[in-house]
């Protein structure tokens, strides 16, 4: 039996997407308390889950988990647009705890995050690829980049190649180059060097942070 609501955090190398999905689960405080937001630096506080949000980040089996968990015992769940079934097995293989797909709605997320917390494998299965659906914040939504634009043009800002880009999304090298030349279109760039530069000033960087809530109910 829970008592209290379960303890989260939540962690993402961009401090607006870890902020977004503290934000999509607000509502839910009375059964979900995020306690921790890191972008870029190892969870501290004593939590019970570890919400990984795979925007720009390694994917699958490449994912250290144990560098995630540190020194708790708090069990990890992927949150990602890709629910490739391998991709899911090698992931749950590694170690975690569960895998949600961001094609989920908040509370279905909350749903997942209690039943990891009672013990259950949650997986995405029957479900398909969530695509563009997902909830939450990304770095260039206000100048209408999709979510997939924007984690390629995240990674074209990190210096990755296509091919680089195309084997840390799960995507074609095609449906790379797809998103490079509408999300170039959307932002005004002709070249790769533009891309990188436009993608510097405009928060497409990864972050160091933490924040921690220290409010007296935690």
């Amino acid at each position: 039996m829970v008592s209290g609501p379960i303890r989260v955090a939540v962690v993402n190398d961009y401090e607006m997407v870890v902020a977004g999905v503290a934000a999509m689960l607000a509502p839910y405080h009375d059964r979900v308390s995020v306690i921790e937001l890191d972008s870029g630096l190892p969870v501290i506080s004593d939590v019970d889950v570890i919400l990984y949000d795979t925007f720009g980040q390694i994917q699958g089996d490449g994912v250290d988990l144990e560098d995630l968990v540190s020194d708790t015992d708090a069990r990890v769940v992927i949150f990602s647009w890709n629910v490739q079934g391998d991709l899911v097995r090698r992931a749950i293989a590694r170690g975690a705890a569960g895998y949600l797909s961001k094609g989920l709605s908040a509370e279905q997320v909350v749903d997942g995050l209690e039943a990891v917390h009672r013990g259950e494998k949650v997986t995405p299965e029957g479900q398909d690829d969530a695509g563009e659906r997902g909830a939450g914040e990304w770095p260039g939504r206000q100048y209408g980049l999709t979510a997939r634009e924007s984690e390629v043009l995240a990674l074209i800002t990190q210096g990755l190649s296509n091919q680089e880009i195309a084997e840390r999304t799960y995507l074609s090298i095609n449906s790379v180059k797809t998103y490079i030349r509408t999300a170039y279109r959307k932002i005004g760039v002709a070249r790769r060097s533009q891309a990188v530069g436009w993608g510097m000033r405009h928060g497409f960087e990864p972050d160091r942070m933490r924040s921690i809530d220290t409010s007296p109910s935690h």
